[in-house]
């Protein structure tokens, strides 16, 4: 019987590879001197804006020494040594006439001097004009910019598991590398890495040296910034994560404005929704508590409240809602769709200035940067 199922599939099979009129999807006829499938033009148009990225400074970290009390008497070991940095990453061009380059702040971090290099070749200094740790994005701007090529935003909330994507990037200072792959998840937090968590998962190989690169839809759009893998190893095992672009955007506009991203809050405190709990609803985030005298208790809100949207985009975690707040500008106005004991609301909230960035506790795999 299994032989029967395997002589009937492999008929099939022939009778759709010979058709005279090719399907969607099905495998080009190459001996007939068809087009071969290729991204070559879609990646000639793209590389141009994506550099490499060379750092030289110091940075002040933790003498490991120091954590023993007998060093500590008896040798007056210091708490923190400085220590020599030379690093390389990647960054993407969003703004040719200005010069702006988005990256990672852990790629700039502690550094005095930083050098780009075009896929040209041609090498230009650039400065750090703002960074900001809890997002992991920086933004250089490139001293005399002349002969750039930007790369295009995208929309990142406009993404769907399983479309394709391109990774561009310096992986171990090898040069520019092009790598192909999915989207393989939308919305990871939890990861350890950062404040503000909203990754984008994608199996296309990313290494280290690739932060600060390019993650690409195939209209040749920006909708992502590679920034870390999961690896027991340290290389590339197929899970690598990008902040979406809709995120690094919002953090760069304020950075240029004021060389830094002021936090905001309404004054409460989330919680994920559980379906068996809350009727059903498969995605939103709860309100756990709401501080007296805050924008959300002026709006309106109450314990229980479940947030479903936020400025018409659909929230499907209480991280996604504390990165959408956190990352307001303070005195904007966020516009709520929420559920009340099942009837649907909406409130608007104005963004106050918060105390701090979130913090994150570690994940439990290895996450390389």
């Amino acid at each position: 019987m299994m032989n029967a199922v395997r002589l009937l599939f492999l008929a099939l099979l022939m009778l759709a590879l010979t058709a005279s009129q090719p399907a969607a999807g099905q495998i080009p006829d190459l001996k007939a001197g068809g087009p071969v499938p290729t991204l070559a033009p879609l990646v000639r148009q793209v590389t141009p804006a994506v550099v490499n990225i060379s750092v030289h400074g110091r940075v002040r970290e933790d003498n490991p020494l120091y954590r023993d009390p007998l060093f500590r008497e008896f040798f007056d070991v210091p708490r923190q040594i400085e220590k020599e940095v030379n690093a390389t990453g990647s960054g993407v061009i969003v703004d040719a006439q200005r010069g702006y380059v988005l990256t990672n702040n852990h790629v700039v971090e502690g550094t005095s001097a930083v050098q780009i290099t075009t896929k040209d070749g041609r090498q230009f200094s650039a400065k750090v004009i703002g960074r900001d740790p809890p997002t992991d994005v920086a933004v250089l701007q490139v001293q005399n910019p002349v002969g750039l090529k930007a790369l295009a935003f995208g929309d990142s909330d406009g993404l769907d598991v399983g479309d394709f994507v391109l990774a561009i990037g310096n992986p171990f200072g090898l040069g520019q590398t092009v790598t192909s792959g999915l989207v393989s998840a939308l919305g990871r937090t939890g990861l350890g890495k950062q404040g503000y968590e909203d990754f984008i998962q994608t199996d296309a190989a990313i290494n280290p040296g690739n932060s600060g690169g390019a993650l690409v839809s195939l209209r040749g759009e920006l909708v992502g910034i590679n920034s870390a893998i999961i690896s027991p190893a340290g290389g590339n095992v197929g899970i690598g994560f990008a902040i979406p672009v809709n995120m690094a955007r919002k953090v760069m506009e304020q950075i240029i404005v004021s060389g830094r991203v002021e936090r905001g809050r309404i004054g409460i405190s989330l919680k994920d929704l559980h379906p068996s709990v809350n009727k059903g609803l498969n995605q939103g985030a709860v309100i756990a508590e709401i501080a007296a005298d805050s924008p959300a208790e002026k709006a309106g809100l109450r314990k229980g409240d479940v947030v479903t949207g936020a400025d018409d985009r659909p929230i499907r975690t209480a991280a996604q809602l504390r990165n959408t707040i956190g990352l307001a500008r303070i005195g904007e106005d966020v516009k709520l769709t929420l559920l009340r004991n099942g009837a649907p609301f909406t409130a608007t909230v104005r963004v106050a200035p918060a105390a701090g960035p979130s913090s994150a506790l570690a994940g439990p795999n290895r996450l390389v940067r």
